[in-house]
């Protein structure tokens, strides 16, 4: 069973503090397959920049497994320098512009720091109430000419928020955890004892700008089922009213591992899903169901793959994604990695069929 440890910590922090944006994610792929080479044969980068390995079965099971996490989070890319030294930008992914005055970034390959900048709140005047849209904003690396600008960054270059990762004791706290939990949770699976059949692992690219590394992988393998380990966005918040005993969440932290039975891509297997819940109340794991709604992941378009796939979605439920910095509960992961772990180890034709 895992469970954290020192080891596991400080690889998780390199995860979340490695920055690779989305087209953008040799970095991360690099530290992935540093950590997994001795474990997996197979490998193989395809054009797109999905790393695909391949960890050997015990031979019991022939099925087709296909296990993925997206390497990608989402930023910024630079379009243009302004007289004055800013830069500006447009967003890779789903970024909320409210959530990104003051922020501090870090741009490039040189890993220049700069800030989102914003007229302050004494200056606003009856503009203070207006709604804030991208075009608008910012990032000021602190030189005072676009010449000096021009020897620090350029046109193309991508930025991602500038926050280190922190164990918060029961909880942890770092930019892009959606989804470099995801790919935790799956560098663990491939370090592990072997699976009754040959696990294919991919670590996807562009999920955040429409799932396009996913595409290209499902087509390659061609799997009999999928297996994808994501973050979730968990809306346990309290309401504005706290005696609110109807508050509509999706997931909660502490309860588990969110499993995905429908969302804005994907009406996934259930046969699948009631599988590893099932697993879940066998090994005394804890669990919980995703609510249906918003939201999407590579599963969106793994299921659709050739002559269809069946898919399950796992997630660590994670409060504040797309945004400086999510806060995940360490409990969830654990008991994300040993669900999927004994779910996979069980996992038969009849476990999808319909």
């Amino acid at each position: 069973m895992f469970s954290f440890d020192q080891t596991a910590l400080d690889l998780l922090a390199e995860l979340s503090n490695t920055v690779s944006v989305a087209g953008n994610e040799s970095a991360i792929r690099d530290l992935i397959y540093s950590q997994i080479k001795e474990h997996v044969t197979d490998v193989h980068v395809d054009t797109m920049g999905n790393l695909f390995v391949t960890k050997k079965g015990t031979g019991a099971s022939q099925l087709k497994v296909m296990a993925t996490a997206h390497m990608d989070e989402v930023g910024v890319m630079i379009v243009a320098i302004e007289g004055n030294g800013t830069l500006r930008f447009t967003n890779v992914g789903g970024l909320d512009p409210r959530i990104m005055i003051g922020t501090p970034m870090v741009i490039g390959n040189k890993n220049q720091l700069g800030v989102i900048n914003a007229v302050p709140v004494h200056l606003q005047g009856s503009n203070r109430n207006a709604t804030i849209g991208m075009d608008s904003l910012r990032i000021d690396i602190g030189a005072g000419s676009k010449d000096a600008a021009k020897s620090k960054v350029k046109p193309g270059d991508y930025g991602t928020f500038a926050m280190e990762f922190a164990d918060l004791g029961s909880s942890l706290r770092g930019k892009a955890l959606d989804n470099r939990i995801g790919c935790f949770n799956l560098i663990q699976l491939l370090l592990g004892e072997p699976f009754p059949f040959d696990l294919q692992a991919v670590f996807t690219v562009q999920e955040e700008v429409g799932l396009r590394g996913a595409r290209i992988a499902a087509h390659r393998l061609a799997p009999d089922v999928a297996l994808v380990l994501e973050a979730t966005p968990a809306n346990d918040l309290p309401t504005a009213d706290p005696d609110d005993e109807n508050m509509h969440y999706n997931t909660k932290l502490g309860e588990g591992p969110a499993l995905s039975l429908a969302d804005a891509t994907t009406l996934f297997n259930h046969k699948i899903a009631n599988h590893f819940a099932s697993t879940a109340d066998t090994e005394n794991i804890a669990y919980q169901f995703r609510q249906p709604g918003g939201g999407g992941n590579d599963a969106g378009i793994i299921h659709k793959a050739r002559g269809g796939v069946p898919v399950l979605t796992i997630s660590v439920p994670a409060r504040y994604i797309h945004s400086p910095a999510a806060i995940i509960r360490k409990s969830d992961v654990e008991h994300t990695i040993n669900l999927a772990r004994a779910g996979l180890m069980t996992l038969t034709p009849d476990s999808y069929t319909l």
